[in-house]
């Protein structure tokens, strides 16, 4: 799928040296308040390899943070996209519409959970799309509340803020922030107090009952969720609680909305993490998988509360561009004839295995770091506490990460606490490569723990 060689290659330090003077530049003109995880500049990417500027190839255990599935330079997205470009870049969907964004929404009805008449609004960010979600909600309902959950992340405009739990860097010093939001427990198994095979029906119990003391369930318009929570510590809420949450909200006229916009698109083994305990959500929130790496976001969902907000209501100006529409055309047609489905669960066993072999390893040696494996498809994580304690140890989540660096493999670290390891390969990586940034990481680990 790449002309990029598929393996490891570490030729100077990282950072090298023309990736340390771009640093300088990016220095003298860049925000500060942009990050990067990674002083690393970017040359070529494909498949599992992001080659920099200086000539070394790392494993990208990352991919963009779960966009680039089917690979940074996947043919079909190219192609596809180059020959849209060809024709038109721009026209605004909402001046003179294209085929584009139909068909786009045609796949986004067929693949979304649920057998209902379904119909979408595209944008640029998975942002914009919680944010029109919540708009939708409220048309549709008449009603103002938000439920949110802890440790969940949405966004960083005005509104996303306020629905995303996790104050730095998100959120600190960026206020005032948008009313009628309220924040119920999740049912984070690991450290759920009285164990997690109490979690999903006491959080679940908990959450139902905040709601209806505090707010009263006849003001919410919706609650929202990730199905597996991303920057919040890839937490998979208990079994039962997602369950739970939906009947409440169907019992009680609230829309339920489902944040796939980093689970979505085959990255847990299946189109969207909601359906592995069978959730049909009202609505659904999806963009970085999308289209291969180009800007494209959706709410996919029930006709008749898609259709709620007047004519005009939503759009943007380049929501849907022809572009990005034709690269997500693409990039699903791809998903569909690789079955990336099937490779993210075969993602899963290699790398689960390796990683509970090695915290029982761990173990074994005095030093039990790892805290919890957990995770579905190609989205997992390790927790990393300090030894014998489920005290989160941030230091040597970083310290970890910068020692993959070192060595040719980009790790990604989240978690309300800043002490978990996720990992996000594209869908595509190969085996060898998989394995090979695996023992990189279990190096990492014992050499710091």
């Amino acid at each position: 799928m790449t002309a990029l060689p598929q393996e490891r290659r570490v030729v100077t330090a990282i950072p090298g040296p023309k990736s340390q003077e771009l640093q300088a530049r990016r220095t003298a003109v860049v925000a500060q308040g942009v990050g990067s995880v990674l002083p690393v500049f970017t040359a070529r990417a494909g498949g599992g390899i992001i080659e920099d500027v200086d000539g070394n190839r790392l494993i990208d255990f990352g991919s963009g943070i779960a966009v680039t599935s089917v690979g940074a330079s996947a043919e079909a997205v190219v192609r596809r996209a180059s020959a849209q470009l060809q024709d038109f870049t721009h026209t605004c969907f909402m001046v003179t519409p294209y085929e584009g964004y139909v068909a786009v929404a045609e796949a986004l009805a067929e693949l979304t959970p649920g057998d209902h008449a379904k119909k979408s609004a595209l944008f640029n960010s998975g942002a914009e799309a919680v944010e029109n979600a919540v708009k939708i909600a409220r048309a549709y309902t008449k009603r103002q509340a938000v439920v949110v959950f802890d440790h969940g992340y949405h966004g960083r405009t005005n509104l996303t803020m306020a629905l995303t739990a996790k104050n730095m860097p998100y959120k600190n010093g960026f206020g005032p922030f948008a009313p009628e939001v309220y924040r119920v427990p999740v049912a984070y198994g690991y450290r759920w107090l009285t164990g997690p095979e109490n979690a999903g029906a006491e959080a679940s119990a908990q959450a139902i009952d905040m709601i209806n003391k505090q707010i009263g369930a006849d003001n919410v318009a919706a609650i929202i969720i990730e199905p597996v929570l991303g920057e919040g510590g890839f937490i998979e809420p208990a079994k039962g609680f997602l369950p739970a949450i939906s009947k409440f909200a169907k019992d009680n006229g609230i829309v339920f909305v489902a944040d796939e916009i980093q689970s979505g698109f085959c990255r847990t083994g299946q189109w969207f993490a909601c359906e592995d305990e069978g959730i049909v959500p009202d609505l659904i929130a999806t963009a970085k998988g999308i289209a291969g790496g180009l800007p494209l976001a959706a709410v996919t969902g029930r006709a008749q509360i898609m259709d709620a907000a007047h004519a005009g209501g939503l759009g943007g100006t380049y929501g849907g561009n022809p572009v990005a529409c034709a690269a997500a055309l693409a990039s699903i047609g791809s998903m569909e004839e690789y079955d990336l489905n099937g490779r993210a669960r075969h993602i899963e066993s290699i790398a689960t295995a390796r990683l509970r072999e090695l915290q029982s390893e761990l173990a074994n040696a005095g030093t039990a770091v790892i805290g919890d494996v957990r995770g579905r498809g190609a989205m997992l994580a390790i927790e990393l506490v300090q030894a014998g304690t489920k005290e989160p140890n941030p230091e040597l989540t970083k310290a970890v990460a910068a020692a993959c660096l070192k060595e040719g493999v980009i790790i990604l670290t989240c978690g309300t606490y800043g002490n978990v390891i996720r990992l996000l390969p594209p869908l595509v990586i190969t085996d060898e490569l998989l394995a090979d940034g695996l023992e990189v990481l279990a190096a990492a680990i014992k050499a710091n723990a």
